[in-house]
């Protein structure tokens, strides 16, 4: 993520030229910014998580003489209201919240971007929508299965980074050690802040550590300073996983002949704890419309080497 200093130094053409809030229904409202070419190539990207909200750097993606891009924080995150609220606040909500956002700007088709959830958001909506999908850029694909959430927490680091994952368990009383997982997901939801605070601070700092191949820090915080911002992504994303992301067991994999004449571009790190390549290569078997990049040396985040210049590189190649 850019720090704000870094915001101000972006180019004028990746700045915003329109922002507005969008009211969904159910008491939420959306933040939507537009950015680039007023009336080019209509884009949306979405934001992974879920909860974490689009970022600056996420801008830089597109081309500002090109694209017309719409950046939209989902339900609960970011610059949307209420802030982390998880009331009506699922998988379908978040893909009609999209159809209102086209519809209100008049788009009759858009290619959807999007990496980890947002790759499983652009499916869900592709799917449901494909009509109004003129291809798909996904970026460490996860299709929302219980299978890959205790991969990415639990499985995964015990093979490649015990002694992250000894770490992140051990902070929990002995009694909730059995199924760590569990454990966290229940106190994540837990409305006390005495219980979710400190939950949110190990959760991210975990995940955030196994988005890298070679992360900065791979220690876990053993206690939260007053005062210190609260993470909000670990209590959007404890919601999905205890609703199992709000699809069916094999979905999105049952659904993708959906998709049949959609082309899509499938951006994967070789070495992605979170979301490793079994899933990418499941979704290009039943996806014959879509090419999968496989990048040698990189991990989860879409910072990792190669990746953002992949992504530029199919997002530019594709018509729309």
């Amino acid at each position: 993520m850019l720090s704000r200093l870094a915001m101000k130094t972006l180019p004028e053409a990746f700045r915003p030229f329109d922002a507005r809030m969008l009211d969904v229904g159910d008491g939420h409202w959306i933040y939507v910014e537009e950015v680039g070419c007023k009336g080019g190539r209509p884009i949306v990207f979405l934001h992974g998580g879920p909860g974490s909200g689009s970022q600056f750097v996420h801008r830089t993606l597109f081309d500002p003489k090109r694209d017309h891009v719409f950046l939209i924080d989902q339900r609960g995150a970011g610059r949307s209201h209420p802030y982390l609220s998880c009331i009506a606040n699922g998988t379908a909500h978040l893909v009609d919240d999209l159809e209102i956002v086209r519809r209100h700007f008049g788009i009759p088709k858009w290619l959807l971007v999007g990496g980890s959830w947002g790759s499983t958001l652009a499916l869900a909506y592709a799917e449901k929508y494909p009509a109004h999908a003129t291809a798909l850029v996904l970026r460490a694909v996860f299709l929302g299965t219980d299978a890959e959430v205790r991969w990415a927490f639990v499985d995964g680091p015990q093979r490649f980074r015990p002694e992250l994952y000894a770490a992140f368990r051990d902070w929990l009383p002995a009694e909730e050690r059995a199924d760590a997982l569990a454990s966290y997901v229940t106190r994540l939801c837990d409305a006390a802040p005495e219980v979710h605070v400190p939950a949110a601070h190990r959760w991210f700092a975990y995940e955030r550590a196994l988005s890298e191949m070679a992360p900065k820090t791979a220690t876990l915080p053993a206690h939260v300073d007053e005062g210190a911002r609260l993470p909000p992504t670990p209590l959007i994303e404890a919601h999905y996983i205890r609703n199992h992301f709000f699809l069916e067991p094999g979905q999105l994999l049952r659904e993708a002949p959906k998709l049949a004449g959609i082309p899509g571009r499938i951006i994967q790190g070789r070495y992605d704890l979170l979301c490793p390549p079994k899933s990418a290569h499941a979704l290009a078997a039943v996806w014959p419309d879509a090419r999968l990049d496989v990048l040698d040396t990189a991990g989860h985040a879409m910072t990792e080497p190669g990746i953002m210049e992949t992504m530029r590189a199919a997002i530019a190649e594709l018509d729309g």
